[in-house]
């Protein structure tokens, strides 16, 4: 059963319409004021939240400001109600984030086919982000549902790539998002000296460069083609139309920040005080699990300076841990390919058993 949090300080409204939505089968938790509503919104994690806007001390502006700002509301999809319908007011909620706008007095499917519709995209853009080229058009066209939206670009250019050829450098002007159809990318910085560190590497279903876009900037890292790739190119205009115009797919990004963030303190960790060993198992392992959709694939064709680059490693010290780690049974080697033989090993590896 979903949940909906209905906030609205006049207490006929409420009752009528709380009773409303549970005879549609929905569980209604009910706020009388919009800070009762911020707190239970936080607490309950509703499946989409109901607002009147006028109200006293924090009206519907306010809380949907509260609620877009936090990682675990933001998301939520938010439909306004009020007896005002002028266009300055329906422009001011759909700028600030709101998803729908139904007016008092409503008719009873009204508000019953927006909720609705809000649920259905909601679990569509969860589901959207699908490691395919139609799975990131759906997601897009889904996103761009609001009237803002309809005039992004309708077509998106799917470019190939072959294995070592640059995708973008350093200082590049970012002009586009990538997103990865096929293969795999390694994205690398360079220091003062002009020693390269690969810092990660993305896999089919990943974006690439939407940190370099947020900044309105230039690409701050080398993103280079390890295999054979395919990658849909999207506009910088277009994203930030989404990403300014859309909560649900701000607040996407925004998780993949989130992400980016945690997984680079782990990796500045690791490489601080993992011993090469476990370094070397843990990338290994990750490697392996990017370099298909399905993340099954066993072997890895990368060369050994890559690898070492990775691991933050002298050249030299890999290939002697990976000889070691061959003697174990944990890996073959042939040429340049990495062949994984044991990976439960190589997982208890990479924790230090």
């Amino acid at each position: 059963m979903k949940k909906i949090l209905l906030i609205e300080d006049n207490l006929d409204v409420r009752e009528t319409t709380q009773e409303l939505l549970e005879l549609a089968d929905y569980k209604v938790i009910a706020a009388k004021n919009g800070k009762e509503g911020v707190e239970l919104a936080k607490a309950e994690s509703p499946d989409v939240i109901v607002c009147d806007i006028m109200m006293p001390n924090l009206d519907g502006y306010g809380v949907l400001r509260i609620l877009s700002r936090n990682p675990g509301t933001s998301t939520i999809p938010f439909i306004f109600l009020t007896a005002k319908a002028e266009k300055t007011d329906v422009r001011k909620g759909m700028n600030l984030g709101a998803d729908d706008y139904v007016t008092k007095p409503f008719e009873e499917m009204d508000l019953i086919d927006a909720i609705e519709t809000r649920l259905k995209k909601s679990e569509g853009l969860k589901n959207g982000n699908s490691t395919t080229l139609n799975g990131l058009n759906e997601f897009l066209d889904k996103a761009k549902g609001a009237e803002e939206l309809m005039n992004l670009s309708e077509n998106r250019q799917v470019k190939t790539f072959k294995r070592k050829e640059s995708i973008y450098r350093e200082d590049d002007h970012a002009n586009y998002l990538y997103y990865i159809v096929e293969g795999s990318v390694k994205c690398s910085r360079s220091d003062n000296y002009g020693k390269s560190y690969v810092h990660e590497v993305h896999g089919p279903g990943e974006f690439l460069g939407y940190m370099s876009l947020l900044k309105n900037g230039t690409y701050d890292e080398l993103a280079t083609a390890l295999d054979a790739v395919q990658l849909a190119v999207i506009p910088k205009d277009d994203f930030l139309s989404l990403i300014s115009k859309n909560r649900d797919v701000s607040a996407n990004f925004i998780k993949l920040l989130s992400k980016d963030v945690i997984e680079r303190e782990k990796r500045l960790l690791q490489l601080a005080y993992a011993p090469m060993r476990e370094r070397l198992a843990d990338t290994l392992l990750k490697l392996c699990s990017k370099a298909c959709q399905n993340g099954t694939v066993d072997k890895l064709d990368i060369s050994r300076q890559d690898l070492a680059n990775m691991v933050g490693a002298a050249k030299e010290s890999l290939i002697r841990t990976l000889s070691e780690l061959k003697k174990e049974g944990l890996l073959d080697t042939d040429g340049q390919q990495i062949k994984i033989l044991d990976s439960k090993g190589l997982e208890r590896t990479a924790i230090g058993f």
